[in-house]
Parts: C-alpha cells; sequence; structure tokens
C-alpha cells in the first residue's frame, strides 16, 4: 500500500519513529540497522512494509530496499513473524544474514533471541539462494534521550522484551559508557 515515505523525523528511537509527511504523523517499527543508519538526520526517505492484523495496521520502516525485501522474505517462512523478523534484522546485517544462510551457519541465527535450531535450520533451507546483495539507499535521524541506556532499554521492550528481562541483559554487559545504542541492543540480544 505505500511503497515509501519521506519527510521530517518528530521523535526517533532504536526501534520506533514517527514520521510528519506533509502534516501526517506516521509511526513506524524500525530495526536497530535502521536507526543506525538514520540517527543523524532530521529528514529521510523510508521504505516501508505495512502489516494489517485482526486489532491494528503496522508499518515498518527500512532504510533501503534491501532491508525490507530481505524482512519479506523472512515473514514468508513459517514461524517467522514480523517480531522475529525484526529482532533478526537487529541482530544481524542482511550481509550477516545472507553470509550465514549460505554458509549455513545455524549457530550464527541460534544466537539470535526466539530462534531455536529448528527454525534456525528453517530460515537457512528456506533463503539459501534467494538472499542477494542490493544498493544502499536513504536514511533518517534521531531525537536526544535520557542516555543511551535508556534508549537500549526502551529499544529491547519495544521488540517485546520484558522490562526486567532487558535491564539484566544490559547489566551484564558491565561497563557500556562510550558504546553506541545500537551495539548496547545488539550485545544483550545476544545475552538473552
Amino acid at each position: 500500500m505505500f511503497a515509501f515515505l519521506e519527510g521530517s523525523l518528530a521523535h526517533k528511537s532504536p526501534s520506533l519513529l514517527y514520521m510528519n509527511v506533509h502534516g501526517v504523523g506516521y509511526e513506524l517499527n524500525i530495526t536497530l540497522q535502521t536507526y543506525a543508519r538514520i540517527q543523524h538526520l532530521d529528514k529521510c526517505l523510508l521504505y516501508t512494509h505495512l502489516q494489517i492484523r485482526e486489532d491494528a495496521w503496522v508499518l515498518y520502516g527500512f532504510a533501503d530496499e534491501l532491508e525490507r525485501t530481505t524482512f519479506r522474505q523472512l515473514l514468508a517462512i513459517s514461524g517467522v513473524g514480523a517480531a522475529t523478523a525484526r529482532i533478526i534484522l537487529s541482530s544481524l546485517t542482511t550481509s550477516e544474514l545472507e553470509q550465514a544462510v549460505s554458509s549455513g551457519d545455524s549457530k550464527a541465527l541460534e544466537r539470535v533471541k526466539g530462534i531455536g535450531a529448528k527454525t534456525a535450520q528453517r530460515i537457512i533451507l528456506e533463503l539459501k539462494g534467494k538472499l542477494e546483495k542490493g544498493l544502499p539507499s536513504a536514511s533518517s535521524s534521531a531525537v536526544s534521550h535520557n542516555s543511551t541506556q535508556d534508549d537500549a532499554l526502551i529499544a529491547l521492550m519495544n521488540l517485546g522484551i520484558a522490562k526486567p528481562v532487558a535491564e539484566t541483559a544490559i547489566r551484564k554487559l558491565g561497563d557500556i559508557s562510550g558504546l553506541p545504542v545500537e551495539d548496547i541492543i545488539k550485545q544483550a540480544l545476544r545475552v538473552l
């Protein structure tokens, strides 16, 4: 329904943003990879995927066409929903995912929260030969928050992780001062 949206960013967090497109505010769920590319921008273009559910219409935004295509390919796999696909693309770049699939590295996929051995094997089986490298595209940016640790906690909660579990994962990381928020989130996802 929406191929892409281009506008100014009214609010940014590592997992969610609000985009003002000619006076209409769109809420977009994003991955850490997209956030890393848009966090310093005030305006951007994001490729979109609209998921229509019984209880909500959910819009996902991606910094490039390749990430959106990969997201859609993940959704086509039985047992992989939008939340899982977003966590996969937040934990692994599209090139890391492509490398894991092409080399049959199920352990790389199993390190992603919520992915077990069977799901990892299914992803490898169904995506083998389907993932391809694409061209990088447009980006977008962020609004400041209290701290990178707070941003990481909010992003983990938006990814569906309970607040106490997310806080424990961040605490396990030890000294995270100076780390970008996307690195904190990736490391926290790995210790879950």
